[in-house]
């Protein structure tokens, strides 16, 4: 019997072709139209049979349902890997006495790393090795996950690069997806610029201490009589640097499971860039995406992480994408990552090889927790320096501190000024650079200023502002 075209190893593990018959194989041309139907290629057919009935497939826009993965010449190459023992023409990279070609100045940079670890590609999904270390320390910093409640992670071009796949899944002219206001701005070029999709804001922090919880409920509720709930929550926040509370990320649960429950499907991104950066007691110290994982059949939680602010290696690019909702189980996950490695190898074909492998160096690194506590407590004196500037400025006319408690940013809310008044004000006559967003939002991203720089900053942004509102 044929091996179903779902089923066919995808080339990240070439050991799992080992008792592949050419016969079992796709036509060796995928992109004919032999493959094609009605306008769908007929792998995208079945990898959306396998999710058909699920909050997954009735999720995915118009164009995430025509994903697929090829099985051309990355699923060959891995093939040919096992069994090609005479000579393997495959793959589109140049060797020399059995080693890739690599000039001795990149070689040079990265003694630790082979040549094959240098310079060749990862395959579409990643590394292998790197997605099941990936997953276990999803597992150790969320205890509350279950191995059996998510998927192996997809390896992407940073989290940018995950975000922007998913939207390719999730998002069409005719969705809408509700994120906080303010936010970072490249959420709006990935759902709407590129996808076309509606952002619904909403006022993310109240007057009060925390979240504007009211705010939140009446943009679910409302999207959730439209049997539609496609949410973004972005802990620690970025611009504000805030994360929920205990009682908040439960309230939050709990409103996502209403809306579930009222028959809803429910799409949960969670942008988790800047997560373990919280800086407070009570700050709920799990992901948001492990209370939803499991939560309900019309619960799609999805992760969007990895070592960017995590390990603090910026210009890597790597990031992770991680699956959980209480109707999948391993076939399901395996369409969805499918379809989502599909999408990374239509943009980027894969994410950065040596990248991969020096982070799973420093993950099993004896010194990496230690060195990792230590930054730590960098950022959080930094977080306290700026609180205890606060407490002894408490009023200002002009500027309002929003609340924070985690992540690299603070902003403050102007009031009869502009923000970009003040930013520029602080540039071009004090050569300190902040960031404007709106009229009204002004973020400083403390975890980049040194110690001593944060009172003389921080003196300066209050000075302008009084300077601004006299004139």
């Amino acid at each position: 019997m044929a091996t179903p075209l779902n089923n066919i190893p995808l080339g990240a593990r070439p050991e799992g072709t080992d008792n592949c018959r050419m016969a079992e194989w796709p036509p060796l041309f995928p992109v004919s139209h032999s493959l094609y139907n009605n306008g769908m290629n007929l792998l995208a057919k079945e990898l959306n049979s396998q999710l058909d009935g699920t909050v997954a497939f009735r999720l995915l826009s118009q164009t995430g349902r025509r994903f697929y993965l090829p099985r051309g010449i990355i699923a060959q190459s891995a093939e040919a890997k096992n069994l090609a023992h005479t000579a393997n023409a495959t793959i589109g990279m140049a060797f020399n006495q059995g080693k890739p070609f690599i000039l001795p100045a990149v070689e040079e940079c990265m003694p630790t790393l082979t040549t094959e670890q240098i310079v060749c590609y990862a395959p579409p999904a990643g590394l292998e090795e790197f997605r099941k270390m990936w997953q276990n320390l999803i597992l150790q910093k969320n205890p509350s996950l279950k191995p059996e409640m998510i998927s192996l992670p997809v390896v992407t071009t940073g989290l940018t690069g995950g975000l922007s796949a998913l939207s390719e899944l999730f998002i069409g002219e005719d969705s809408t997806i509700i994120i906080s206001e303010p936010s970072w701005d490249s959420y709006s070029l990935i759902f709407e610029t590129r996808q076309e999709g509606k952002i619904r804001g909403f006022s993310f922090l109240g007057d009060g201490p925390g979240l504007d919880m009211d705010a939140i409920s009446r943009a679910v509720r409302e999207e959730a009589a439209k049997g539609f709930v496609r949410i973004l929550f972005n802990f620690p926040n970025n611009p504000a640097g805030y994360s929920p509370a205990n009682a908040e990320a439960k309230a939050l649960t709990e409103l996502l499971l209403e809306a579930a429950e009222s028959g809803a499907d429910v799409l949960a991104l969670c942008d988790d860039a800047y997560y373990g950066h919280s800086y407070e007691d009570d700050v709920f110290e799990e992901s948001i995406f492990s209370p939803l994982a499991n939560l309900h059949e019309r619960i799609l939680a999805v992760k969007i992480d990895g070592p960017i602010k995590e390990d603090y290696v910026w210009g890597f690019r790597v990031g992770c994408v991680t699956f959980g909702s209480r109707g999948l189980g391993p076939d399901h996950y395996n369409a969805l990552t499918t379809k989502l490695t599909g999408a990374v190898r239509a943009a980027v074909s894969s994410s950065n090889t040596p990248g991969q492998y020096i982070v799973m160096k420093a993950m099993i690194d004896e010194r990496t927790p230690k060195e990792k506590a230590a930054y730590k407590e960098l950022l959080k004196k930094r977080y306290n320096d700026i609180k205890k500037f606060l407490s002894e400025n408490p009023e200002h006319p002009h500027l309002k501190p929003l609340p924070f408690n985690s992540g690299y940013f603070m902003c403050f809310r102007c009031e009869g000024i502009t923000a970009e008044a003040l930013r520029k004000e602080l540039l071009f006559n004090h050569g300190i650079g902040v960031v404007a967003l709106g009229e009204s939002c002004l973020r400083i991203a403390y975890s980049i200023l040194e110690d001593e720089q944060i009172p003389m900053v921080y003196r300066a942004i209050y000075d302008c502002a009084l300077k601004l509102g006299k004139l």
